[in-house]
């Protein structure tokens, strides 16, 4: 009996153990477009909230995009953080992401929200022209900074201009967008084949450019608003100009296809759609929040200083192919 008794207790022990050995890893999986820092932080603060750990993978747009469409048959990420609208709606119609409307985009302005839920926005996101007070004064004395988007399209530019690589970023893509559809396509076009060549780089991360403005490596360059305020206010030479007919789009949030951690991946939206990581996210990087109920950074733009053009977000998806086909052959 005592034998048996024994044999019983370790198999109800064995049987403990194989069960503990199956607990579910409920570590949530990102694919992250937002900055670094930005991405550690945020993800930080919801572990500490929620107890839920958090991996993540910073890429640019365009490689954590096809990333997603490639793994949709067997995702590896649970959210598609970050981004701009055209990216998403890519991811959308390709399949790869997952239909969830939040409770927290209660109220949240149009233009942030997808019509099937499939992604939302949680900051907008406005281009502009960035410049090196000092080197631009030294390398163009007498000559006024560009204030609108054709004045960069002076000859005496070349070399000095940085843009981001449109197959790579989103921010790139958006000014390419922003250019076709504040000209027209044939004048659009004519407008990026006289810019192409006065470029001196093109970096593929869409934070390149205000970097390498703020340390001096050009004079000029093209950047979401936001990123130059915020080496301007850290104390960089860097100056800007909110160009008229510009874009604006939202940074968006998807949960992916048949995510692994469905439940982690909607407390994560729910907490990235939340006016608190909003503040949270705006004091790092200057952008305004998408959440109407949170507060702006101090010096952070806001959209009544910003002429902005009808922006058709569909057409520059469903149009991606064909015009970074086209941007190739211009830049080879």
């Amino acid at each position: 009996m005592k034998i048996r008794n024994s044999v019983f207790a370790i198999l109800i022990a064995c049987a403990a153990l194989c069960g503990c050995s199956k607990k579910k890893d409920n570590t949530l999986k990102v694919y992250s477009i937002i900055h670094e820092s930005e991405a550690e932080v945020i993800c930080s603060l919801f572990t500490k909230k929620t107890g839920i750990p958090v991996q993540y993978l910073r890429a640019s747009t365009g490689e954590l995009v096809n990333r997603l469409i490639s793994e949709k048959d067997n995702p590896q990420a649970d959210i598609l953080f970050g981004g701009a609208t055209s990216y998403h709606l890519l991811a959308r119609d390709a399949g790869a992401l997952e239909s969830y409307v939040s409770p927290e985009a209660e109220g949240y302005p149009e233009y942030a929200l997808s019509s099937d839920g499939t992604y939302t926005g949680f900051c907008v996101l406005t281009l502009g022209i960035g410049y090196n007070t000092k080197r631009f004064a030294e390398k163009f004395p007498g000559v006024e900074v560009p204030l609108t988007w054709d004045d960069l399209l002076n000859e005496k530019f070349k070399g000095e201009i940085v843009l981001t690589n449109p197959q790579a970023s989103s921010t790139a893509y958006l000014f390419v967008q922003n250019q076709l559809q504040r000209l027209g396509m044939e004048k659009g076009w004519d407008y990026l084949s006289t810019l192409a060549p006065l470029v001196g780089q093109f970096p593929d991360s869409g934070s390149a450019p205000a970097k390498l403005l703020g340390t001096g490596e050009y004079s000029l360059g093209v950047s979401y608003l936001h990123m130059m305020a915020k080496y301007k206010d850290q104390g960089f030479d860097v100056g800007y100009v909110a160009p008229p007919r510009s874009v604006g789009d939202v940074d968006c949030i998807a949960i992916t296809k048949n995510a692994a951690h469905m439940e982690e991946a909607k407390k994560f939206v729910d907490f990235i759609l939340s006016a608190e990581a909003q503040e949270v996210l705006s004091g790092m990087n200057y952008t305004l929040p998408a959440n109407p109920r949170a507060k702006l950074k101090e010096g952070s733009i806001t959209l009544d200083q910003i002429d902005l053009i009808d922006y058709d977000s569909k057409a520059a998806a469903e149009q991606k192919k064909e015009v970074l086909s086209r941007w190739a052959e211009i830049v080879e």
